[in-house]
């Protein structure tokens, strides 16, 4: 049996669960009311120092889910994607507009990486 581990406890989750080589990260959002573009930056700034906590990094992402608040701000939030992603890691993606579970919040994006 794999052992799992959990890092990053916050109330009443873990951030980061590794089990069988695979790191999952909860959906990470940004401080409400910034900018899209801003708030990707934050979430990816996010992502960047819980995979490193896990031991991997961004270049073995295998899937993202993105919500946006508004689908209005695809582009404003894919321009950050496209500078922080490394073209040739580009892993599978999933993008959706839902409400976010504050106000203000524009931008959620839920990982899972190889470690």
């Amino acid at each position: 049996m794999s052992d799992i581990n959990r890092f990053d406890f916050d109330t009443r989750i873990h951030h980061g669960v590794v089990h069988n080589g695979v790191v999952y990260l909860t959906g990470q959002v940004a401080t409400p009311g910034q900018p899209a573009a801003d708030q990707m930056h934050e979430i990816l700034a996010r992502i960047d120092d819980l995979l490193a906590k896990a031991g991997t990094d961004k270049t073995r992402i295998l899937h993202v889910q993105m919500w946006l608040d508004d689908v209005r701000d695809f582009d404003e939030v894919n321009q950050v994607w496209d500078a922080w992603m490394p073209r040739e890691h580009a892993p599978a993606r999933s993008s959706g507009q839902g409400r976010m579970a504050k106000p203000g919040m524009l931008v959620e994006l839920i990982v899972t990486a190889a470690v």
